[in-house]
């Protein structure tokens, strides 16, 4: 571990007012150490913590991805109503979701147009609009 990748993870806790445990400063190098962005699962965090030999359970994985939530550090993007995949960049644009791999990456925001979405509930207003594009292979 490199001090640039510690030093992002901190710097990366520090904007999003999260105090910086062990662990979290952990689970924060993963996630944006090297400067690139992520989408992963609870699990598949919790098994790259384990490769590193960082002393984790996958409890506090999932607590501390819903601490960077509340915290706007990183979004969680639910597939199936199940399965749940947190995103390190947090701006409003589309996912591919690789039905054969169980993969979730970027999908060029620049191609996708909404023209237009169904009228709000009286009381009610747009929070977020979520785009997921569910691919598999043709057959």
């Amino acid at each position: 571990m490199t001090h640039t990748m510690i030093d992002r993870g901190t710097t990366w806790l520090a904007e999003g007012g999260v105090r910086p445990t062990r662990q979290r400063v952990a689970l924060a190098e993963l996630l944006v150490g090297d400067g690139h962005h992520r989408h992963v699962t609870a699990e598949s965090l919790y098994v790259a913590a384990q490769s590193r030999g960082e002393k984790v359970s996958l409890a506090t994985v999932y607590n501390t991805l819903r601490t960077f939530c509340e915290a706007g550090l990183v979004q969680e993007i639910t597939v199936d109503g199940s399965k749940s995949y947190f995103d390190t960049r947090i701006d409003d644009h589309p996912h591919f979701y690789w039905e054969d791999e169980n993969k979730l990456t970027d999908a060029p925001a620049s191609e996708l147009e909404i023209a237009r979405l169904p009228e709000t509930p009286e009381g009610m207003e747009v929070a977020k609009v979520d785009v997921v594009i569910r691919l598999r292979k043709t057959r």
